[in-house]
């Protein structure tokens, strides 16, 4: 049996309290502000005020963990006391920004904790983990299968004191929001190398860099994600100082790694959330509707779809759970079976949750009168976020064979 320490008690009680408070009550209003901005990806009066709100309650960048806890203002908290909270601010699809706790920032603010220079830090990582700005990570491309990472194209040539960047990226997060003011941008800097693993380097390029274009906001199953988006980017002869680089030449391949284990569960954390509020208003729309004389609820249909969508959920957050504490216990390279096992089966299982709750909604269950549409559409995205199914499935199958096939 799980227990959480003392201090992810308390705060699950604090988060659930602020976000009764001042987030469920404020979905309505979200949704208008962003509806009647004349920029879609402009930052929205409402955030900030309830930024503003989060920090002053203490519930701030509540995703750092202890071993980087100099950063932050708590003493930070294990993948495991994390996971709950992380849980709760999945509940409803834009609150983590207002804890500081969004991806892809929280994953970029660990790869300038662990990677950067103390000058990077000071210059990025600071107001990043004041929410003053926001920022990207450039790594999938429109041209190559970006699931092998070693694929990727994009140039990354050494000029003088410069470094010069020419290549396409596309579903680049918050790159189309106007708070997002740099990009970690990786690419290959040595083709030829004969470790596919080391032809990769990952450079800091300020978004406002000259040959920094914005082709085109991207959308997911007609999503844009506003105000945060994903785009598609052109780098045409964009030039950053040597000292731009990331950890060190030839090192994108072992950043991107570092990088993305405790993002891709942070994903299945927020999940379980969406997921789980999805059944509550499922449990709550078949009580009130009924059909041919009685109320939903009654239906033994329905009730079987709630009884599997609870069961779906309790195994999904158990599965994470235990993947988190072996995260704590042994870090995210030696928990990467587990990591692969959350990604694989939460995503496309809070899907099927999901789904179930949107047909027990009838047509409104379709509509943004809702949360369930979106909430699908993040679980869909996520089974092509940080690596698809299929990556992880054939890395895990690879691994299990290795331990328990023999030769």
């Amino acid at each position: 049996m799980y227990r959480f320490s003392d201090k992810s008690l308390a705060y699950q009680q604090r988060l659930q309290a602020f976000m009764e408070e001042h987030i469920y009550p404020n979905e309505k209003n979200y949704a208008e502000q962003l509806h009647n901005a004349s920029n879609r990806f402009a930052p929205l009066p409402l955030m900030d005020e309830l930024k503003e709100k989060a920090q002053a309650a203490g519930l701030w960048n509540l995703f750092v963990p202890p071993s980087h806890a100099e950063f932050c203002g708590h003493e930070g908290f294990s993948n495991f006391d994390y996971a709950p909270l992380a849980e709760m601010m999945g509940r409803v699809l834009w609150s983590p920004e207002v804890f500081n706790c969004n991806a892809p920032d929280t994953g970029n603010m660990e790869v300038f904790m662990k990677y950067g220079t103390a000058e990077q830090q000071e210059r990025w990582l600071k107001p990043l983990l004041a929410g003053e700005i926001r920022s990207s990570y450039a790594m999938t491309e429109p041209d190559v299968a970006s699931s092998d990472a070693t694929n990727i194209q994009l140039r990354i040539e050494k000029d003088g004191n410069e470094w010069v960047l020419n290549g396409r990226k596309w579903f680049i997060t918050n790159a189309m929001y106007e708070r997002t003011k740099i990009f970690i941008v990786m690419g290959k800097s040595d083709p030829d190398n004969p470790n596919r693993h080391k032809q990769q380097s990952q450079v800091l390029v300020p978004k406002n860099t000259p040959g920094v274009a914005l082709v085109r906001p991207l959308t997911t199953l007609g999503y844009d994600d506003a105000p945060i988006g994903h785009a598609e980017i052109v780098f045409d002869n964009v030039r950053v100082p040597l000292e731009n680089i990331l950890l060190g030449e030839g090192r994108g391949f072992e950043i991107a790694q570092g990088r993305l284990g405790p993002g891709r569960i942070h994903h299945c954390m927020r999940l379980i959330g969406a997921a789980q509020r999805s059944l509550e208003l499922a449990c709550q729309r078949v009580q009130r509707r009924e059909t041919f004389g009685r109320k939903l609820s009654q239906h033994q249909s329905v009730r079987e779809d709630i009884a599997k969508c609870f069961s779906e959920i309790e195994m999904a957050r158990l599965l994470v759970l235990k993947t988190a504490s072996k995260m704590d216990d042994v870090g995210p390279p030696a928990a990467r079976d587990m990591i692969a096992a959350s990604k694989i089966s939460v995503p496309i299982m809070m899907q099927k949750v999901i789904d179930r709750c949107m047909q027990m909604h009838g047509a409104g269950g379709l509509t943004e009168d809702y949360c369930m549409a979106e909430a699908f559409n993040y679980a869909r995205w996520c089974r092509q976020a940080d690596g698809p199914d299929q990556v992880h499935q054939m890395a895990l199958g690879k691994q299990l064979i290795g331990i328990f096939g023999g030769e």
